[in-house]
């Protein structure tokens, strides 16, 4: 198992190599990057990005510096849109505070070197450094995606057993049904529907539509903390629930129809187990197997991406929207290091679904099998 994993650990390293050559080469075809941002802001066509530039400790941080280096009046020929008009010295200032100086491959190779000390440099627009910003925003993304998996996994496990063990009768109709329409309801839609009916939209005022805790969170109890803390989640939690287990549930179900059907089972309830043994003593281990392979996927799934708009909705300030808002916004240190880090993460949780693997059947040998 030691040469296996350290195979799959090797592997990584061209994995995230390609990951990061292809996403750098799409940026730079990319259009309205952060100089052309800062122009557009100054021309009076900027947006929100810009106007947090001008507003930060950095080495543009006042308009009036800016103004400052616009031309007299000759317009010059510029690779950025609505750069004419603007001093040639002064757009060279602006590539050099972004790090566009440099031609691409030099800043690739730069990035990659940073990175391969953790090392993810300062955001374009917020001046703060992103490790300091995607720690700010991590226990966001952790409450939703954690609570989400184990919820999902705890309410799809034991009803995709029940379901297969009374497969076709009413009880399998009907929850069947209700998966169907749980999961064909978008989530962002029921969402709206549970602020309107319970977060004071049009009808009841009982759950609060704002961050994570209360602002009085450091002046409560323990117990309170906790009940505080979940009362806030309760409604995102629901919303991202109601279709999370839907697939999970049927894949339970379909794994451990396949299991009870084949032969060892027959043998099993020959040797005089009631079915509760043969269920969880033999079906179980072999039916879970798929169950584990996609527990990586729906894992990162609702670690980082799944809560968008649900962050959004609810106003909870997390990975998911950061890296909306950070790619809207060109803020390329920020799209760049999630991105690493994001991956890096899904190929280490790939690794560990493996080892899962040969702990729930030891029969499996990832070292003897043809690579």
């Amino acid at each position: 198992m030691g040469a296996y994993i350290l195979r799959r650990l090797l592997l990584m390293i061209p994995t995230i190599l390609g990951i990061m050559a292809i996403s750098f080469t799409v940026i730079q075809f990319a259009p309205g990057g952060p100089v052309e941002q800062v122009i557009a802001q100054l021309t009076g066509q900027g947006g929100d990005a810009t106007d947090r530039i001008t507003g930060g400790s950095g080495d543009f941080g006042a308009q009036e510096e800016f103004g400052s280096d616009l031309a007299s009046g000759n317009e010059i020929s510029s690779k950025y849109r609505g750069a004419q008009g603007l001093d040639p010295k002064f757009i060279a200032e602006l590539e050099k505070q972004f790090g566009f100086d440099k031609p691409p491959l030099e800043r690739f190779g730069l990035m990659l070197w940073d990175y391969l000390r953790f090392d993810f440099g300062e955001s374009f627009f917020r001046h703060i450094s992103v490790i300091d910003l995607i720690k700010e925003k991590m226990p966001v993304s952790i409450s939703l995606g954690l609570w989400i998996t184990l919820i999902s996994y705890g309410i799809s496990i034991p009803l995709g057993i029940r379901k297969a063990v009374r497969d076709g009768s009413a009880f399998d109709v009907w929850t069947s049904g209700v998966i169907i329409v749980a999961y064909a309801i978008p989530g962002f839609l029921f969402a709206i529907m549970l602020i309107v009916l319970f977060a004071g939209g049009s009808f009841l005022d009982w759950f609060p539509l704002r961050g994570l805790t209360s602002d009085n969170w450091s002046e409560l109890s323990w117990p309170m903390r906790i009940v505080d803390y979940f009362w806030h989640l309760a409604l995102p939690l629901t919303a991202m629930v109601l279709s999370a287990f839907a697939t999970s549930t049927l894949l339970t179900k379909n794994s451990f129809l396949d299991e009870i059907r084949k032969q060892y089972v027959v043998t099993a309830r020959a040797k005089g187990l009631n079915e509760r043994q043969v269920l969880y003593g033999h079906v179980f281990r072999n039916a879970m197997l798929i169950i584990i392979a996609g527990f990586p996927g729906a894992f990162i799934s609702s670690f980082f991406t799944g809560s968008l708009l649900i962050e959004t909705i609810f106003s909870l300030d997390g990975l998911g929207l950061l890296g909306f808002q950070s790619v809207i916004n060109r803020d390329y240190p920020v799209v760049f290091a999630t991105l690493y880090i994001f991956s890096l993460m899904g190929l280490l949780v790939g690794l560990l679904s493996d080892l899962i693997y040969t702990w729930v059947d030891p029969r499996i040998d990832f070292e003897r099998r043809d690579v």
